[in-house]
């Protein structure tokens, strides 16, 4: 029986310790009186303290004085916080995970006008990990680089070309859940983890599996640890985020081979930024630029949102299909 969805989000957006340069130009709302005098973002940093103005302050000067009205930044406690801010009119701008994103789409008319990129991606799969090539694998293993941190991994199934850069796409080979057998043990996190839960149970379920009888849970705590019961031969499969492996090879440097990515669920999405309906349009425009383009402000803007939240940009290609999606996927693990 799936377990009540007590929280939402993903790999998300955990904050804006954000560095940028202004032209100061600050004269983008005189030409329209019908903008705001001031505007507030909402969103849930990861500093804390003393470092919490240092990590606001740029960015809200930055929007400050390139759209000529105040900009302010409020802390939310939490990601749902976010929406209720932005419900409430105490925040026209929320910077949130994409479970939040949804609900503010749902509940609040909210505007999704800027999606975040991680590794050049606005989304990711939850992949599926084998110790057992020869029972989910349709051909030979091949050994494809993972990019981000310059590394050989193994896949099967066509999942990634041989000797070519991995892209991480999915859906791909979920055909291979047809060969979980009843007893079969997995690796899987907490409920409310999309990757390492959600995503692979559904997946499972859409391929005839029943997750209460024909599997066996081996409960784990975070990505590297379903990598390594899957290394350890505790779980005969494991999820977890494209491509986890990379955070265990210093210990296991064996699961590069040994541990086999043999499907990719459906893409699950990054969040972004949302704004409330009752904002002029051309100042929505306008916002929506200057974020996006923030991070090509400077070398230190783009230093900065990488090393503190793993955020090397903004793009304004939303593809608001997968937050719905994401949405109707938290729906079912909800209650």
């Amino acid at each position: 029986m799936r377990t009540p969805l007590i929280a939402t989000g993903a790999l998300a957006v955990a904050s804006l310790a954000l560095v940028g340069c202004s032209t100061g130009s600050g004269d983008s709302a005189s030409a329209d009186d019908s903008w705001p005098e001031s505007m507030t973002i909402s969103l849930v940093p990861s500093v804390e303290g003393e470092d919490l103005a240092e990590a606001l302050d740029p960015l809200t000067t930055y929007l400050s004085d390139e759209l000529g009205i105040d900009v302010e930044g409020v802390v939310a406690t939490d990601y749902a916080a976010t929406v209720e801010a932005l419900g409430a009119d105490q925040a026209q701008v929320v910077i949130t995970d994409a479970g939040s994103l949804y609900n503010a789409i749902e509940q609040y008319d909210a505007d999704l006008i800027l999606r975040d990129v991680r590794f050049g991606t606005t989304s990711y799969a939850s992949v599926a990990y084998t110790n057992d090539p020869d029972t989910y694998c349709d051909d030979e293993p091949v050994m494809a680089t993972y990019d981000a941190s310059g590394v050989e991994l193994a896949y099967c199934n066509g999942l990634e070309k041989p000797g070519e850069s991995a892209t991480g796409r999915g859906p791909a080979g979920l055909e291979a859940f047809s060969e979980i057998g009843e007893g079969t043990r997995v690796a899987l996190q907490a409920a409310t983890s999309p990757a390492g839960y959600q995503y692979p149970m559904v997946a499972m379920e859409d391929a005839g599996i029943d997750t209460d009888a024909d599997i066996t849970e081996i409960p784990v705590e975070g990505n590297n640890n379903a990598v390594l019961a899957v290394a350890n031969g505790d779980a005969e499969i494991g999820f977890a985020y494209w491509d986890a492996r990379t955070t265990v090879l210093e210990e296991a440097p064996q699961v590069a081979e040994n541990v086999v990515a043999f499907a990719y669920t459906e893409m699950i999405p990054n969040g972004g930024v949302a704004v409330a309906s009752s904002l002029p349009d051309d100042l929505v425009a306008e916002l929506a630029e200057l974020m996006d383009g923030y991070a090509e402000s400077s070398e230190e803007a783009a230093t900065v949102m990488f090393d503190l939240v793993g955020l090397s940009d903004w793009t304004d290609e939303t593809a608001e299909d997968e937050i719905t999606r994401y949405g109707e996927i938290l729906q079912q693990f909800a209650g």
